[in-house]
């Protein structure tokens, strides 16, 4: 058995257009097993322009010509579709038709630690798993990186969890007409995050249909300015100044209609140490920034959340350099 390893992790000094993956001798023999991972986005302030990857992964295994079926474990298991409506096998057929080739049948088996529909990316981790999958697959030697991540943008329709997912990191995204520009925030070691994660989700159309239609230049100033600082403090490592960047007045507001003990979960993580907090994604899950105190920040969330009648789980975790990886194994 041979393996070969490929992620999606830019060097420190480079940030390539194209990435290597490597072919088998022998596609049809060949398995693909994809790690995609967790993602945040917004962090505050940066409505859908911010995103960072987390250390919490969904795993795929591609294999040809024994589908198409699609098989779940984990989170979702039982709620997500089972054959080629499964997002990540749509997802896998999109990139076919890009690249003008037959979607051969695919056998695709998910192991997933994302839970759903909680503002933790696991849409943008099956979108990401289903284009690398089927690149990787396909014996290309060496895809086009943009296109796969333009692909992901376009079937998740905002690029904020995807490009994380894809490259790793801290990642500002904006659109640029039709192109994507990004750039990489460096991410200091010493930070932590602590999730809340409630048992009830959030879909994400649900969360962006309570959002005005228009914001004052005051608090468009406000979170220009907010975003800008969180992306210093992360750049230059000075995380004393995370408590007002992580603020925002565009999107929490309204979806504090949706989950009313958020401002106490945010209050909580504050009181117990926590750097900074934020609603992850559309929500529900709410994420405090840490150095230290994660044990303590856990405990005042998960009390806080007790006392509002919220259940739900906490996970302490840390960001991640690393994007999706894909191995392909003969």
């Amino acid at each position: 058995m041979e393996e070969r390893v490929c992620d999606f992790r830019p060097p420190d000094d480079a940030l390539p257009s194209t990435i290597m993956v490597y072919s088998v001798g022998r596609a049809t023999m060949a398995h693909v097993e994809v790690r995609v991972p967790a993602t945040t986005a917004n962090l505050g302030p940066g409505f859908d322009c911010l995103g960072m990857a987390l250390d919490i992964w969904n795993s795929f295994r591609f294999h040809l010509g024994d589908g198409p079926k699609v098989s779940v474990t984990g989170e979702g298991v039982g709620r997500l579709r089972a054959d080629k409506s499964n997002l990540v096998y749509r997802s896998a057929e999109r990139f076919f038709r890009a690249v003008g080739k037959p979607a051969p049948p695919l056998a695709i088996s998910c192991w997933n630690q994302i839970p759903l529909a909680r503002g933790m990316g696991s849409s943008s981790a099956a979108i990401v798993g289903g284009l690398l999958g089927a690149s990787a697959i396909s014996g290309v030697k060496e895809p086009d990186i943009e296109l796969l991540w333009r692909l992901a943008v376009e079937i998740e329709g905002h690029p904020d969890n995807v490009t994380p997912a894809l490259f790793g990191g801290c990642q500002v995204v904006v659109k640029d007409g039709d192109k994507l520009v990004r750039g990489a925030v460096p991410v200091p070691n010493e930070l932590w995050t602590v999730l809340f994660i409630p048992e009830a989700p959030m879909p994400t159309a649900q969360a962006r249909g309570v959002l005005p239609s228009q914001v004052s230049r005051e608090d468009a100033v406000y979170n220009i300015g907010r975003a800008a600082l969180l992306v210093n403090a992360l750049a230059t490592g000075d995380l004393s100044g995370l408590r007002v960047a992580t603020q925002d007045r565009l999107h929490q507001p309204a979806r504090q209609e949706l989950m009313p003990a958020m401002r106490l979960l945010f209050r909580a993580a504050l009181d117990g140490g926590a750097l900074g907090v934020f609603l992850s994604g559309a929500g529900s899950t709410v994420l405090a920034l840490t150095s230290g105190r994660e044990m303590t920040v856990a405990y005042e969330m998960k009390d806080m959340a007790c006392k509002a009648g919220v259940p739900g789980d906490i996970k302490i975790t840390r960001p991640t350099l690393r994007g999706a990886q894909a191995t392909l194994v003969e």
